[in-house]
């Protein structure tokens, strides 16, 4: 599949204009030549072809020559999708770069996510450093985001009209869809205006982006909620904790929040399918935990179980994504339902769901610092004229990412993977619950 996989990067044309950022001293310039291997050198003896092995992105940075002309940009920077910490962090950094680096004075702030952009749209919000010296300490977004879009050719008009020639989009897998749209009207009406994407999904979820920001906040913050479900559980005769997380499609906070608790005793994804009846289904092997042990820790994420619901109790929000039924709350009842009726053990369940809490929350240190990186980076490459493309991060190193090349794929946990295996060591729990 790799060899089909094509990482090549587009620009609105020849770079040719100096780049400013000498006058503050020494520069390492990034050639365009420069390729980061799409394969780690560790897998070649795992039978990876040389063509895969030869297959790599263009890594990000400064170029020596601007496709712009700085003075006479105009940029704006506009967030879309569900919240999530650093989003704001984000901002502050792409204004900042732009400002105090490039010598860009115009930028703007769309409002309310790509809704911004139709007849009913707020007014832009005016960006200087001033405006953001301080919203990287606060959580959510200053200029507020939404889900659903209005027609790409109406954002084309709205953009032209607005004189932007550089776009920032923030968001996740939907929002990168809509930004490839916008991209895709831009060459096919030959705007001069360069659309990139600094990648944004507190599930860690984006293919060829091995940590998105806010990632590492939201684990933390989950972290202390299953140290709070494990107290709650050890407290109470038969307690059982029910901790349920992000993650719609993958399980990475899910697993990596257990990992780090060291207290979850079952950790339940979306790539995992389990069962509830039966000898080795979930409600018998927790009663067999409470049975030896006297408390158990479920950790689950969202989008976990939604097997067992028909189709019809799952609606679509206003991007098309189908929703998903609180699989936290299915368990908890299941759960109390199963041991009234086979089973003599009377349990206390603590069910605790720390979403809006996390999505909400400003991003940790780690996270300030990766959003400044992935700010400056895609305001880098902008400045160059690169266009239709996103921040990568892979194998350590941040790269330039065609945001067509998203389509149709997904990150998700390798059932036979290392983070798994993980799992299995540290909760104990069987391979396959209710198999």
């Amino acid at each position: 599949m790799s060899e089909k996989l094509d990482f090549t990067i587009e620009s609105l044309g020849e770079a040719t204009r100096p780049n400013p950022l000498k006058r503050f001293g020494p520069v390492t310039h990034v050639l365009d030549s420069t390729r980061l291997p799409y394969r780690p050198h560790y897998e070649v003896d795992a039978g990876v072809s040389k063509a895969s092995q030869q297959l790599g992105f263009e890594v990000a940075g400064p170029r020596e020559k601007l496709y712009f002309k700085p003075e006479s940009v105009k940029a704006a920077i506009v967030t879309c999708g569900g919240l999530c910490p650093g989003l704001n962090a984000v901002i502050r950094s792409i204004v900042h770069q732009l400002h105090y680096r490039y010598g860009v004075s115009s930028i703007i702030g769309i409002r309310n996510g790509y809704n911004g952009f139709g007849d009913e749209g707020k007014t832009p919000k005016y960006l200087t450093p001033e405006t953001v010296h301080s919203i990287h300490t606060q959580g959510g977004t200053v200029l507020g985001s939404s889900r659903g879009t209005p027609p790409t050719e109406q954002i084309v008009a709205r953009l032209q009209q607005l004189g932007i020639n550089v776009l920032f989009v923030v968001g996740g897998d939907g929002t990168m869809r809509g930004a490839d749209a916008i991209w895709q009207e831009v060459k096919r009406i030959g705007l001069d205006l360069a659309v990139v994407g600094v990648p944004k999904t507190i599930d860690n979820d984006i293919p060829y982006v091995r940590r998105s920001f806010g990632f590492e906040t939201a684990v933390g913050f989950a972290t202390q909620t299953i140290h709070a479900a494990h107290t709650e559980a050890e407290c109470a005769p038969n307690g059982i904790g029910l901790v349920k997380l992000m993650g719609r499609h993958s399980g990475y906070i899910a697993a990596s929040a257990a990992l780090a608790s060291g207290h979850a005793n079952f950790c339940l994804v979306p790539e995992v399918p389990f069962l509830l009846e039966g000898k080795t289904g979930l409600c018998r092997i927790v009663e067999e935990r409470l049975r030896n042990k006297g408390h158990a820790v479920i950790v689950v994420s969202e989008g976990s179980g939604q097997e067992f619901f028909d189709e019809s109790e799952r609606s679509r929000d206003k991007s098309g994504n189908l929703g998903f039924v609180d699989i936290g709350q299915y368990l908890r009842d299941q759960l109390k339902a199963y041991f009234k009726r086979e089973s003599s053990i009377e349990p206390t369940i603590k069910y605790i769901d720390p979403s809006y809490i996390i999505r909400a929350s400003p991003a940790n240190a780690a996270d300030q610092l990766f959003c400044s990186r992935l700010a400056q980076n895609a305001v880098h490459a902008a400045m160059a004229g690169k266009s239709g493309m996103l921040i990568g991060y892979w194998h350590g190193q941040m790269t330039h990412v065609p945001i067509k090349a998203l389509h149709g794929q997904s990150q998700s946990i390798n059932e036979a993977g290392e983070l798994w295996f993980n799992i299995l060591e540290n909760t104990r729990q069987p391979r396959k619950i209710g198999a």
